[in-house]
């Protein structure tokens, strides 16, 4: 079934990711394909099943959430991590967060708000829980504030197609442009705004505001 979600769960207590497997299971378009008890194990089973969206814990003994994240990264896996943690303090989401993570979930989500939020990220959207979004909305990053100034208009409407998902060809149709000019505002937005990618400029989008 080529529609199927395969999913790799990343968690160091057993009994979670039993719970995760007995419910996803039940999901018609989510398959678990795997599970890990640790970073390091979480990022050798991603390279070995390639799956589309890894759930991962951050605190893990060993290599965490974290630095698993920046080595998927690194050995350029194309899987979606979102993040599903009982640890919701700005020091642990922002560091996840810049590592690359596509969301970030507390653990006593809904559940059917969770298979919601695996097909939202698999989708290419970004997606932070609704408490979580708005403790870091309530404590920007110090010196972060003030960068966005420095985009032009058609940059700010580039950035917030981004936070929404957006491929460069359907922004370039969105805002009939050619998908050279929109590669230029998007490697222009990441440079003046000092982002790696287009997760953390969408992240950075949602932080301030910039939608659509």
């Amino acid at each position: 079934m080529t529609d199927t979600i395969r999913v790799l769960l990343v968690d160091d207590h057993q009994v979670v990711r039993r719970g995760l497997r007995t419910f996803l299971e039940v999901q018609d378009d989510i398959e678990v394909v795997g599970e890990a008890a640790d970073g390091a194990g979480g990022v050798a089973r991603a390279e070995e099943l390639r799956p589309d969206v890894v759930l991962m814990d951050v605190k893990m003994p060993g290599t965490d959430g974290v630095e698993a994240l920046r080595a998927l990264r690194e050995t350029g896996n194309p899987a979606r991590v979102l993040v599903v943690t009982s640890f919701t303090e700005r020091r642990t989401v922002v560091p996840a967060l810049r590592a690359g993570a596509a969301g970030y979930l507390h653990k006593d989500i809904d559940p059917d708000a969770l298979a919601a939020a695996i097909r939202s990220v698999h989708a290419g959207h970004v997606l932070l829980q609704e408490e979580i979004a708005r403790a870091l909305l309530s404590q920007e990053e110090a010196g972060g504030s003030g960068r966005g100034t420095t985009l032009t208009e058609r940059e700010r409407q580039v950035l917030a197609l981004i936070a929404d998902g957006r491929s460069n060809r359907e922004i370039a149709r969105r805002l009939v442009l050619s998908e050279k000019t929109v590669k230029t505002h998007v490697s222009n937005i990441l440079m003046k705004l000092d982002l790696a990618d287009r997760t953390q400029a969408a992240l950075w989008a949602v932080r301030h505001g910039v939608t659509g």
